[in-house]
């Protein structure tokens, strides 16, 4: 009887707090948008309701962020379903050209203002590193409701976004060269006298992270073939069999079956899950299916592209924001103009 009650209390949880963060999406957002704000900025605004002001749901959200990050996923599928190769072949200047400029001039920029700010090197270049990107959700997110992807500045957005996703990944193979040892000194030094347990933490859940480069260079490219090619030999019979004798729901299963295993195939290499569905959908948009996958798959994108806003303005801290107010906002203003 008790497990069954605990069971039944934690049912009630999930209610609740499904009931909380769709009652203040229902009027954070419709509020947003009538004001021209856009839907992203009436998410987080509930976000930050919900949790900061009214404190009705806790600021630690990070589990149920991850659930609503596969929302990104799907919007770069859906991407991917609305580009043809041609257009990305046309975008090859603006992808490497510009994408990879903002990203070196960008960095640069950052690096020598900390610097100059007393910050080491390593620790300047990684933070240049970080702020070079943008998030892909929030931008392609605001393009697409204001209908400004089609445009030469939104196919340019669009092109720096998908260069920020590639080059993560030689990113994150540099950010442990800049590893301060000292810091891990303190660290160990920090654990010993306070008696705590040491324990070895693992830098990556990747399966290839500890192989040699030249091995992580041709399975990372061997897993990019694999998708590719599966998806284009592969898919399209299935799809035609599952819209032919399956149901409605079954053909939605197939779709998720297809970018979860994608996305899984793309963590087990160390990339970027978006990145693989992307592909995918880039595969998928000469195909005669593309439009009833989108049909299927927008819906489920927008709701977890909403919760994950929501998350992200409950986790705000605003003790933080207050106390260091001013440089925050002379940061924030600096970033926007580099």
């Amino acid at each position: 009887f008790r497990k069954l009650d605990n069971q039944k209390v934690k049912l009630e949880n999930v209610l609740l707090q499904a009931s909380l963060y769709l009652s203040a999406a229902v009027i954070a957002v419709p509020l947003s948008q009538r004001l021209g704000l856009g839907s992203v900025l009436g998410y987080l605004l509930a976000g930050v309701l919900l949790g900061p002001l009214l404190h009705l749901i806790g600021s630690n959200t990070e589990e149920i962020q991850h659930y609503a990050e596969f929302g990104i996923v799907i919007l770069l599928f859906l991407i991917g379903l609305e580009m043809q190769p041609e257009r990305i072949w046309e975008m090859r200047e603006s992808l490497v050209g510009l994408g990879g400029l903002q990203i070196l001039v960008t960095t640069a920029i950052i690096t020598f203002i900390s610097i100059q700010i007393g910050l080491i090197w390593q620790t300047s270049l990684a933070i240049g590193l970080i702020l070079s990107l943008s998030s892909t959700a929030i931008a392609l997110q605001t393009l697409t409701e204001k209908r400004l992807q089609h445009t030469e500045g939104g196919k340019s957005a669009t092109a720096i976004l998908l260069m920020q996703d590639v080059v993560v990944i030689p990113m994150l193979a540099i950010l442990p060269l800049l590893a301060l040892q000292e810091l891990q000194v303190d660290a160990l030094i920090a654990s010993v006298l306070s008696g705590q347990e040491i324990v070895e933490e693992r830098t990556s859940s990747s399966i290839i992270s500890k192989l040699p480069g030249w091995i992580t260079a041709i399975a990372i490219a061997g897993s990019i073939a694999v998708i590719v090619l599966s998806t284009k030999y592969l898919t399209e019979p299935i799809i035609k069999y599952i819209s032919g004798y399956g149901t409605s729901e079954i053909f939605l299963a197939a779709t998720f079956l297809l970018i979860i295993s994608i996305a899984y195939l793309m963590k087990l290499v160390g990339l970027s899950p978006a990145l693989g569905t992307f592909l995918v959908g880039l595969v998928l948009s000469t195909s005669r299916y593309r439009h009833t996958l989108a049909s299927y798959l927008h819906p489920f994108k927008g709701l977890l592209l909403g919760l994950f806003f929501i998350t992200v303005g409950a986790g705000i801290n605003f003790s933080l924001l207050l106390e260091n107010l001013a440089l925050i906002l002379a940061l924030t203003i600096s970033l926007i103009f580099t």
